[in-house]
């Protein structure tokens, strides 16, 4: 069990909306991947549409939170607005932040995000801030008053897996709010290594909807995560450069 603000989880494995081929697709993943909750883009939400045609219609809210974001926001205004604006559609105080700063990488922009996350915060939100694996933007968002902080573990829809996982393990070190690695992930290697780590939870959304089969993946995905957690609680051995029997030595006969 994690939480978040005053959100309790069980699974440990967040999932996105976006990139499916169609929303029966999108439900079944959610479903396979076990997730309790999954990302909604608010500017994808169109309230008006027809029975059957929203996003919302294929998203079990009995079994699901939604965590809407504020995906396409380039300066601090707009993710507020919008932030605000979400809100008020879905009635709840989550809020995924994420201000971009670079069309192609699609890297938050520090600055704007941590301006963003003060005004957020201050308004009751509950903050999630997607954000570079920098140690010390964590540090500032949590202390801004951010309920997580989302670090990267490559580009968005890159499929590169952890690239750095010496700056995770600083982030680690110093956090006092759950750690959940956003963006990046590609397969349930990556996520069993981030999960090995000991960050609390894991955002995705290409790696399972761009898969081959996207269910299978979603399924894979689940199992990765499980398994990186119980890795983690459960301690590896130390690394050493020379062998270690399985069996003790001592007390063999006929030796010594």
């Amino acid at each position: 069990m994690w939480t978040v603000g005053e959100h309790s989880f069980t699974s440990r494995l967040i999932v996105g909306t976006g990139k499916y081929v169609d929303f029966p697709t999108m439900q079944t993943c959610h479903r396979a991947s076990g997730t309790e909750m999954v990302t909604v883009a608010i500017r994808r939400v169109d309230l008006n549409a027809p029975k059957g045609e929203n996003i919302l219609d294929f998203i079990d809210r009995d079994r699901i939170t939604l965590l809407p974001n504020t995906a396409g926001c380039y300066t601090v205004d707009e993710a507020v607005v919008t932030a605000r604006l979400a809100r008020e559609l879905l009635g709840t105080d989550l809020i995924k932040l994420e201000v971009i700063g670079d069309d192609r990488t699609l890297f938050p922009d520090p600055e704007g995000t941590l301006e963003a996350a003060r005004v957020l915060v201050q308004d009751g939100f509950t903050v999630l801030p997607y954000c570079m694996d920098d140690p010390i933007i964590c540090m500032r968002l949590e202390e801004i008053g951010c309920a997580a902080v989302m670090p990267l573990a490559a580009p968005i829809g890159s499929g590169l897996g952890l690239r750095n996982p010496y700056n995770l393990a600083i982030i680690l070190e110093h956090a006092g709010v759950p750690v959940i690695v956003d963006a990046g992930v590609g397969t349930a290697s990556d996520a069993a290594l981030a999960m090995e780590l000991g960050v609390t939870a894991l955002l995705m959304n290409t790696a399972i909807a761009g898969a081959d089969d996207p269910a299978k993946m979603a399924t894979a995905m689940q199992a990765g995560t499980a398994a990186g957690r119980l890795a983690f609680e459960a301690g590896r051995i130390p690394r050493k450069l020379y062998a270690s029997a399985s069996s003790p030595m001592t007390g063999l006969i006929g030796r010594g």
